[in-house]
Order: C-alpha cells, then structure tokens, then sequence
C-alpha cells in the first residue's frame, strides 16, 4: 500500500538546488535511470583541506547558454555511467540538497555536459526511493516557471570575460555558425573580436609584422583566430590566416590545410593517397576526351563537378550518356574545370556529415535530399536527422580530417554496396544544421579545442 507521506511527480518537474545556488532547474524525471544527473561543463577538479572538490559552470535553463551560474562541490565519488545512446563517461558524484515541493533532501548527482539533452538535469530513482510516486501522464505537479519568474531569479548576466583572445576570421557576423561560435566564447569567459576579411589587411616588416584592421588597429593581440573562410576570399582569407600563424598565434584550422581542402581535385588525389575510399571519379582537359571520361566512372547515370562549385552548387546528375556529353562539352567550351564521378544509386539520395574536432568526431546526421534532388543538401531543402554511424565510417572522418591536418572539418561520406565512400572535407562546416538536430553544443567544443592547445582553464576558487 503506497504511503500518504510520498509526494506525487511528474515526468517533469522545476526544482531547487540551493547548495549550489540553482533557484530554479528543469529536471526530467526518469525512474530507469539509477543516478541523477546535472548539466555541467568547464569542469575542474582542485584540492582542499585534503579533500577533492570540483568547479563547475551550470546552464540552468534549457536552450539558453547566455545565463551561467558557476557552482562547487565537494567529490564524494568517481562513477562509470552508461548513458542513454550507449556510451560509458566517468562521471564525477557529488552530494547535495534539492528542494521539491517543499521538502529538502541530500541527493547524489553525477555531473556531465547534457547540452544534447532535452533537460538540464535528471532525477533518477535513487533520489526517489522511498519519498515520490511518478504519474508518468503528468507534468509539473508542483508548478511551473514563467519566462518572467526565471529572469527575476537569474537577472540577464553579462559573462566575466577573463580568458583569450580569439579572432573569429570570416565574412559576415550575422550567420548562425559565427553568432554560435562568438556566443560560446564569450560564455566560456573569452574576449570574442569578429574580423571580417575585407577589412583585415597585413604588414609585412622584418622588425615589425602586424595584421591590422581598418583603421589601423593591430590584430596582434589575439591568442587564436578560428578561420571560416567562404570560398570566394579563400586566397586573401588563407595569407591573413598565414600571417597569423607566422606571428605565432593559433590557427584552429590552418593556412595549408584549408588551401588543400578547397582544392577538389588536389584533395581527392591527397585521400587517394592517403589510402581513403571515394567514388570513382574522372577528370580531362579535352573535350576530344568526353567519352572516355564517361566509361572511366561506370557510364550513365553519373555526377558532374564544378571543381569552384560550393554548397551543392555546379553539381548536375546526368541520368544518360549523351546528357553526360552535353554537360561536360557544355562546361567545357566555357573553360571550367570539372570532375566527373559514379553516381551511388543506393545512397538514395543521402549522405553522413560528420563533424570532428580535435581528431574526434563529436556529432554526426544523416542529410537527405528534398523531393525531386538527387544530393543531400541542406541549403536546397533537404532535411537532416541524427544518425548512428559504424566503427568503419567513424575512423573514415577521423583520418579524411587528419589527412589535410584540419582541428575542425565537416566530413561528408555516402553508403556504398563497397562500404563508406568519401565525397568532401570541408574546412568551414556551418553548425545550425548539426546542432539544431544534434542539440549538441558544437561552437563550444571548438572553443574547448583552442583552450586545449593553449593551456588555458578557467580561474580556480580561492582554497
């Protein structure tokens, strides 16, 4: 018989966590999971009075990055949790008071970054046993928070910028990827400066080299500069990259390896090399050569490349061979260079991006075609989902990233009858797409990347 003195929950609930000075959290209620957990990231460990304790920066608020509380605790244990998708993170456990329905209680609580997950915070059964009942049919049992109540116990804190300097080198300040990447570093105690391109210009000076912006300010300041160069500046925008470097700040991406990546037919031959699976791909100077061309990639229906074509543009399916001939004499009589490639007919129309950063891939979706397309493409309407990629497709965009010496790179790879087949490597990945699908915090993992490769970690309580 269920005790009266069992409070009832839903499968959601806002609750308190005063110790850490939390006044209002969102938390999902999950009793199959064993252990709670909390949003954290920035994580440091220090010692006091001989004891371990952790630092920690919470965002409370789902969606929103902007508001920060930064928290320590005391270690009570180091645990190995699997998580939802599969994987095993040692995790660290802290101890500490969460009120609900007016009730306090001590819970123990594992801190990992959950920026990919639908809440800030789980409350697993352990927190339970014992004191809740869950009525799985509903939510916010004990109340809900408006967006008014949440600014009134958060206020709108500006971040305490105390960290690097990092130069985002790109085009336009109003695109998602760099709004993202300038809002991570700012929230993760950064100096965020947006450089556009056209108005950075350098000096070349045996006692003195500066890049400066207009104006005549000095850029030499920075401790980083994070490239995203369109392809149209990939010139101008790879020597203001290369300045930086021979100044000796850090490049996430550098000059070499985004000139190689921009490059199809230098790349293609570079995985080709490197020992990395593509599709069967042709390229000729002559019109005189068309036919052979055809035949070399398995004949119609096949895929003709732009080798200057970006963001799925200067790429046409032709689905016979003498539609094949007129787009590549069509081409050719306006002197572009272009590659012609086998058409993967299972691939269906989709392809895999995946994103890596610092030799690991951190996300992955799967991109499909709109309707009457026959290329994934996000910026013509297709659509993109969370995928789960194999081992063999993993170690793909790993080593296609390693092999131009990218930090950061968009991996694209289509399913083939022979296995995972590498289409392109892209140097300047846009983030709306994988994140908006993923929920994961990309921008911030590039940031963490830079702080990797400096040295540099967040100040430390006094102890």
């Amino acid at each position: 018989m269920n005790s009266p003195s069992k409070i009832i929950v839903g499968s959601a609930e806002w609750l308190t966590l005063p110790s850490l000075n939390v006044p209002a959290i969102k938390a999902r209620v999950d009793s199959g999971a064993k252990t709670s957990s909390l949003h954290a990231f920035n994580i440091q460990s220090f010692k006091r009075n001989g004891e371990t304790w952790v630092h920690f920066d919470v965002h409370p608020i789902q969606k929103n990055r902007k508001t920060t509380v930064r928290c320590e605790a005391k270690v009570t244990d180091r645990r190995i949790i699997k998580s939802s998708n599969g994987e095993r993170e040692k995790r660290y456990v802290i101890r500490t008071t969460m009120e609900l329905a007016g009730e306090n209680q001590s819970i123990d609580i594992t801190l990992s970054n959950r920026d990919n997950m639908g809440y800030r915070m789980l409350l697993g059964r352990e927190a339970m046993q014992g004191r809740m009942l869950v009525d799985p049919s509903e939510e916010l049992c004990h109340g809900d928070r408006s967006p008014e109540q949440i600014t009134a116990l958060y206020g709108n804190p500006e971040p305490k910028l105390e960290g690097l300097n990092i130069g985002l080198l790109a085009s336009n300040p109003d695109l998602y990827s760099n709004q993202r990447i300038i809002e991570a570093g700012e929230q993760r105690g950064h100096h965020m400066h947006f450089l556009n391109i056209k108005h950075c210009y350098l000096k070349m000076d045996a006692e003195h080299p500066e890049v400066l912006s207009r104006g005549g300010k000095s850029l030499n300041n920075m401790d980083a500069v994070i490239p995203r160069i369109r392809p149209s500046v990939t010139f101008y925008g790879c020597a203001l990259t290369r300045h930086f470097e021979s100044l000796g700040k850090f490049a996430l991406n550098t000059s070499d390896s985004i000139s190689q990546s921009r490059d199809k037919l230098f790349s293609m031959q570079l995985m080709l090399k490197k020992g990395l699976d593509i599709p069967t791909s042709g390229f000729a100077n002559s019109p005189m050569d068309t036919h052979d061309l055809i035949e070399m990639v398995g004949g119609a229906p096949l895929i003709v490349k732009l080798l200057e074509g970006t963001q799925g543009r200067g790429v046409v399916l032709a689905e016979t061979k003498k539609a094949a001939e007129s787009v590549i004499n069509a081409f050719k009589s306006l002197n572009a260079n272009l590659l012609v490639q086998e058409f993967v007919k299972e691939a269906q129309g989709k392809d895999l991006r995946c994103f890596v950063i610092d030799g690991k891939v951190v996300a992955a979706i799967e991109r499909t075609a709109a309707a009457g397309e026959f290329r994934a493409n996000i910026h013509q309407g297709g659509t993109a989902s969370i995928v789960k990629i194999t081992r063999e497709e993993r170690t793909l965009a790993v080593k296609a990233a390693k092999c131009f010496g990218l930090q950061v790179a968009g991996v694209d790879i289509i399913r083939s009858r022979k296995g995972p087949l590498l289409l392109e490597v892209n140097s300047s990945p846009g983030l709306e797409g994988i994140e908006t699908a993923t929920g994961k915090d990309i921008a911030g993992l590039m940031i963490q990347a830079i702080e990797k490769r400096l040295g540099w970690k967040p100040t430390a309580p006094n102890t």
